[in-house]
């Protein structure tokens, strides 16, 4: 018990260590990113001061084109002659723009959940099971989401299915079948680590439908209606040893007064009368047909 809380604690040890290396390295390559807007050039500066001029001559039109609005749930990266705009996303709410050398790009904040398509998965003793699953994630670093990766969202939803079926393949059937919390586990910290120079948080990873092969489906069945049958036939005969013990203790009581025999008879005949009352029954003591043996 004191190992198993000792290597519980120690992996919580491990895992806050490493969260606290990716939060410090996903910092340096923000910061990274962010500051590369005072590498435009001198010919830069030029065309962002001429775009200030025409905004300020074209005022109050050019206003409309210079105010871009973020939900709450939305932030903006800014590229300025296409580096990065130094202070990172911008919003939720107002932020501005220049009209001609600065585009941005929005990027959705909340929870995005998808399917993990059933993969065939070879496990560890050789048995072909397809197993499906869901993943729950978000972008956690804005900036890096954009610069880092293409598309955040097809990147994640490959590396999903790639990293079930390595993590499945380490695995046996049985482990399969009756882990399935540890295996989401194993496959959320996998796939964080991963996603994390895209800006990804991989919240939660669900296994949801293992599929069994039809002739192992029916061979699973067979074992357990026959280790079922074999545990019924061992209760069976226990009560029977059980109820044969009774009846010999009964046997003994019984030949040591004969009286018991006869209310033992008249306790049967009541039974016999209440249940069929077309039946009659006439008892013949023992005693007669031992006489009659003899004879």
């Amino acid at each position: 018990m004191e190992d198993g809380r000792e290597t519980a604690a120690m992996r919580e040890q491990k895992r806050k260590d490493r969260q606290i290396d990716r939060w410090s390295h996903t910092v340096d390559d923000t910061q990274a990113l962010e500051n590369t807007d005072s590498d435009i050039g001198l010919c830069g500066w030029i065309l962002v001061l001429f775009s200030i001029l025409l905004t300020l001559l074209t005022l109050p039109l050019s206003i409309w084109m210079c105010i871009k609005i973020v939900k709450e749930y939305e932030r903006a990266i800014i590229f300025r002659l296409g580096r990065i705009l130094r202070g990172g996303a911008k919003g939720p709410g107002l932020f501005f723009i220049l009209p001609c050398t600065d585009s941005f790009i929005n990027v959705d904040m909340r929870t995005i959940t998808f399917d993990i398509p059933p993969q065939e998965v070879l496990t560890k003793d050789s048995v072909t099971v397809s197993v499906d699953g869901v993943v729950y994630y978000r972008v956690q670093n804005a900036t890096l989401a954009v610069a880092n990766i293409t598309n955040a969202d097809a990147a994640t939803r490959l590396l999903a299915q790639t990293t079930l079926r390595n993590v499945l393949g380490t695995k046996n059937l049985a482990e399969i079948l009756s882990d399935r919390e540890e295996i989401a586990h194993s496959m959320q910290s996998t796939l964080d680590d991963a996603t994390d120079d895209w800006g990804i948080k991989v919240e939660r990873v669900e296994i949801k439908d293992v599929k069994l092969p039809l002739q192992l489906q029916r061979a699973m069945a067979a074992e357990a209606e026959a280790t079922r049958e074999a545990r019924a036939k061992v209760i069976a005969a226990e009560g029977e040893m059980n109820a044969s013990r009774a009846l010999k203790e009964a046997s003994l009581v019984i030949a040591e007064s004969p009286s018991a025999l006869q209310l033992r008879y008249l306790q049967t005949l009541n039974t016999i009368a209440a249940e069929k009352n077309s039946t009659i029954i006439f008892p013949l003591p023992i005693d007669m047909m031992q006489s009659f043996m003899k004879n």
